[in-house]
């Protein structure tokens, strides 16, 4: 057994060995209190900043604190301003949408009227064309008909007839002309005009070489185009030589005859690129004209006509200034005669006037009488009466 402090002292004895761990505990506990007083130094050296860092932290959460106090009073008057803006804001809208609205209603009612205008007027113009339209296929169709009636040579010469009477009835009085006339020699005419001598009746021969005409409109090659324009120099040229053959007949008709041409595009052509063909007609005495052309010449035939029928009824109208020149003298005579009425009765109406003045003159003596002027003229004739007193 081991002694620690002395003989008396060992480990077997409980008091011994209470006090060493009393003791041991005692030690402990200073160091350890040691211990913790050196650790609770070391925490407040390191404890002063962060209680300073603590009360800035507390600041800082003051001020955070005061500065969303703040935050919010401004917030408030941001929300209320900006609900006092949106208030505007939405009432200004509603405004501008009911001026929008008005207006465009406006506009819509407006644009409404204006269709509603505009499709009636559209209306009336489809109308219009429809009318136009029929009239177009009624004109086509007359036109097809047309086309059909000259295609044909035999209904080309009736166009061509009836062309020219329509004419000739326009220009001369139905007495002047006959249409359809056969001459002496067998051959019949369209036209005779009832000329005087000279020139004498003169013959109007519808012809139409249309054919030809076509062929040189619808030439293309220069070949095609001189075959037209020979095809035509000879359908003119058996026109003339026909006409001036069968219609200039010494003694019953005028020297010279009239070839017409029913169509105006033909008679400019023939003018225009064949003037010899022109005036071949002229040498042999047939003139060529067109509708208008024919409507002069047969003016100027009405006024031949109206002065040759005042010269054949030259001996009537002297017989009747005879008639009038003695129904002139009696008239002349019955004025004399009646001057002669007439200055008598102004005589006797003086006459009248003069004793009228004069009986009127004594009527007024007698009414304006004076006694006195007359007593010494008859004072033989007065006898006077006894007073009676």
């Amino acid at each position: 057994m081991m002694t620690l402090f002395g003989p008396e002292m060992t480990l077997d004895d409980p008091v011994t060995l209470a006090l060493l761990i009393g003791g041991g505990l005692a030690l402990i506990l200073i160091v350890l209190m040691i211990a913790v007083l050196r650790r609770a130094g070391r925490a407040a050296d390191l404890s002063t900043p962060l209680i300073y860092q603590m009360d800035q932290l507390g600041r800082s959460v003051q001020a955070l604190s005061d500065g969303q106090q703040q935050l919010a009073g401004g917030l408030n008057h941001v929300s209320e301003a900006q609900s006092a803006s949106q208030a505007r804001v939405l009432q200004l809208m509603e405004q501008r949408l009911a001026d929008v609205t008005k207006a465009m209603n406006d506009n819509l009612q407006g644009t409404a009227t204006r269709t509603a205008r505009s499709l009636g007027e559209l209306q009336q113009r489809l109308e219009t064309i429809d009318k136009a339209q029929a009239n177009i296929e009624k004109l086509s169709g007359d036109v097809l008909s047309l086309q059909d009636i000259l295609s044909n040579k035999q209904t080309r010469g009736a166009f061509g007839e009836i062309q020219l009477n329509d004419i000739v009835a326009k220009a001369l009085p139905s007495d002047s002309y006959s249409m359809q006339v056969t001459l002496s020699n067998g051959k019949r005419a369209d036209c005779l005009i009832h000329l005087p001598n000279p020139p004498g009746p003169i013959v109007i021969d519808s012809k139409f070489p249309l054919e030809a005409y076509e062929a040189l409109r619808r030439a293309e090659t220069q070949y095609e185009l001189n075959e037209a324009a020979k095809a035509l120099r000879t359908a003119v040229r058996v026109h003339i030589k026909a006409i001036s053959e069968k219609y200039l007949i010494e003694g019953e008709t005028a020297d010279g005859a009239l070839m017409f041409l029913p169509s105006e595009a033909v008679y400019a052509e023939l003018h225009a690129n064949f003037p010899e063909l022109v005036r071949e007609g002229f040498d042999a005495r047939v003139w060529i004209v067109s509708p208008t052309t024919c409507m002069a010449t047969l003016n100027t035939m009405r006024a031949i006509l109206k002065d040759a029928r005042m010269r054949e009824q030259a001996g009537a109208i002297r017989k009747t200034l005879r008639l009038l020149h003695r129904d002139v003298e009696l008239v002349v005579q019955r004025v004399g005669k009646l001057d002669t009425h007439f200055r008598q009765a102004r005589e006797d109406v003086e006459s009248i006037g003069v004793a009228a003045e004069r009986a009127g003159k004594r009527a007024a003596k007698l009414d304006n009488f004076d006694f006195e002027e007359l007593a010494p003229e008859e004072s033989d004739k007065i006898v006077a009466l006894p007073r009676t007193d």
